[in-house]
């Protein structure tokens, strides 16, 4: 394919029954799966196989169920297609799913992954309980359109750009009244939009509190440098310095996602295809959205 780059997604990603055929077939996945359901205190497997929807939606399950079974879709891969990543050259991961390319590119453990992941979960769904707050995707606008109508909500409550998708796909966090004006202003003037089921009003300042927590638990983790660049979603740009990584992680939680602006830069490095790894499709639907020659294989299990 010549130079490719491996993404993984993030939260939203997640379904009742994912991974099956992996922790059917797969050993690797299994010892994966048993790993982190120790670490974890409840059997992961079990929740991804049955649910109930409402658990494995939750932002302190979820986050560690598509962060594993990433990690395990990945290693899958690895093991049964061991030419498949040698074109690799860089990576990314859509929010949550940063934490799964810092794995694949060396620079964490899985189990300091995992440990990283369920504090942060842990300490989004709490700023979350905090203040009630949401998220709300805006389709068919651009930027300057969306800031007009956060804005003119202000008055209501608090609200920003939280993540920057694609062309057309810009998502609102903020209060829930501000989601709620938002989302009947952009209506009027035209834009689909879709309340998204998430907790709270991520990559926004609302999540404060939990970016200091998740900075403590970063303190004690060892990050290495990566064996190839790790784009981040902070600045769109590619990262190999381990304190650099560091400090972007935690900026993360409070920033918006800048993931159209990371397939750009990708592509002007030079990448010329794309391999998703994980849960879903979402990624490929994206990058089609972007630019719709790049070719980008799923990689689901």
């Amino acid at each position: 394919m010549g130079r490719l780059a491996v993404v993984f997604p993030g939260q939203g990603a997640q379904t009742v029954g994912m991974g099956q055929t992996m922790l059917a077939e797969s050993p690797v996945a299994r010892a994966l799966f048993d790993e982190a359901s120790a670490l974890l205190g409840y059997d992961l497997a079990e929740v991804c196989r049955t649910g109930p929807k409402e658990r494995l939606d939750s932002t302190v399950v979820s986050q560690p169920a598509i962060f594993v079974a990433s990690v395990a879709a990945l290693r899958t891969l690895e093991a049964t297609e061991p030419a498949a990543l040698t074109d690799c050259v860089a990576t990314a991961g859509l929010s949550l799913g940063e934490y799964t390319a810092l794995v694949f590119a060396g620079a964490l453990s899985f189990r300091d992954g995992l440990t990283l992941v369920q504090k942060r979960g842990a300490a989004m769904q709490a700023a979350a309980d905090a203040t009630p707050s949401g998220m709300v995707a805006i389709i068919g606008w651009e930027r300057p359109q969306v800031e007009d109508v956060v804005a003119v909500v202000q008055p209501v409550g608090f609200a920003a750009v939280a993540n920057l998708l694609c062309p057309g796909n810009i998502v609102v966090s903020g209060t829930k009244a501000a989601c709620s004006e938002v989302q009947r202003l952009a209506e009027e003037k035209g834009a689909r939009c879709v309340a998204l089921a998430v907790a709270g009003a991520f990559h926004t300042p609302i999540m404060k509190p939990a970016d200091e927590k998740l900075a403590e638990a970063l303190k004690i983790v060892e990050i290495k440098r990566p064996r190839i660049p790790v784009w981040s979603n902070v600045d769109a740009k590619a990262h190999e310095e381990p304190e650099e990584i560091r400090s972007l992680l935690v900026r993360q939680v409070v920033e918006p996602v800048q993931w159209e602006g990371t397939m750009q830069g990708l592509l002007a490095s030079g990448i010329d295809g794309f391999h998703e790894i994980g849960p879903g499709r979402v990624l490929a639907g994206l990058l089609k959205r972007v630019n719709r020659k790049i070719p980008c294989r799923n990689t689901v299990f």
